[in-house]
């Protein structure tokens, strides 16, 4: 019973602040698109001030009423004047939080890539929007053999949704398995990795290419949790999750990543996934050191 109403009362806080907040971040996102230049920047500035906020008194409101041990290593010299590419596992929507421990104030608001079908989705496109999250457009390669003039024009349309971070400093989260870990898709995917599926360098590859230039370094980024169960959204609020760990590594960003055609030049494309591969070998085996310290 005590973990029920605690989980309630989490969620009523967690309500409560967004509630509260979200007003004033769509006020400076509509003064965002009638006011000129400088002004505008600093429109944009507000609302991303006010999402940290949002995301400051999140953890506060972990930190009072959940016993979650939040284990942040690395990262000691983040700056939030520079704009990073995270690079990260995926297992559990409780990595969101974890993400928002690790870097919240400590580097620019994080911002995930979407498909632009995503900004009709009620109430979070519209929020999405005000956060300048990019919406990117993808196109089948059996779509673009019937339509080839409109070859690239995918990558076009993420630049052009980009041209905002040039005038500010921001984060990219880039989640490379495509989806949450679970041991069923791991043995579906027959992945090599024990604790991660297989990585998607085209993802990657697409961000580097819209964005390679503006981006200053790579935050290699691995959640681990110690305990068997891979825990969801219901069990951190609950206060079932006693440790997360988040490993930060910070990598130099190679520019010759994105100085190539990833659709059609295979020997960059075979490049950039050995890169990809080796990130994951890495990130697996810190995986299996965090979990031993169990022991």
């Amino acid at each position: 019973m005590r973990r029920l109403l605690t989980g309630f009362f989490v969620i009523f806080l967690l309500l409560l602040n967004t509630l509260a907040l979200i007003g004033p971040l769509m006020v400076f996102a509509l003064l965002r698109l009638i006011l000129p230049g400088r002004f505008r920047d600093a429109a944009s500035a507000s609302v991303m001030w006010i999402a940290e906020t949002w995301a400051e008194i999140d953890k506060l409101i972990f930190r009072l009423c959940i016993p979650t041990q939040w284990d942040i290593r690395g990262g000691g010299h983040l700056r939030r004047d520079t704009s990073y590419l995270v690079i990260s596992n995926h297992q559990s929507w409780v990595d969101i939080p974890a993400l928002i421990q690790a870097l919240n104030r400590r580097t620019p608001f994080f911002k995930f890539f979407l498909k632009k079908e995503l900004i009709w989705v009620p109430f979070l496109g519209l929020a999405w929007w005000a956060l300048d999250y990019p919406f990117m457009k993808r196109y089948t390669k059996a779509f673009l053999a019937k339509h080839p003039e409109l070859a690239g024009k995918d990558l076009q349309i993420t630049k052009a949704a980009c041209e905002l971070f040039k005038r500010q400093a921001v984060t990219v989260v880039n989640y490379l398995e495509g989806t949450r870990f679970t041991a069923a898709k791991s043995t579906q995917q027959q992945s090599p990795f024990k604790h991660l599926l297989k990585p998607k360098a085209g993802g990657v590859a697409f961000v580097l290419a819209a964005m390679g230039e503006q981006l200053d370094a790579i935050l290699d980024v691995t959640v681990v949790y110690p305990q068997q169960k891979i825990p969801g959204f219901w069990d951190l609020i609950s206060g079932k999750v006693p440790k997360v760990i988040i490993d930060i590594k910070t990598r130099k960003l190679d520019p010759a990543l994105w100085q190539g055609d990833y659709e059609n030049d295979p020997v960059f494309r075979e490049k950039v996934q050995n890169w990809v591969n080796q990130l994951w070998i890495e990130k697996d085996q810190r995986i299996d050191a965090s979990r031993a310290e169990r022991a």
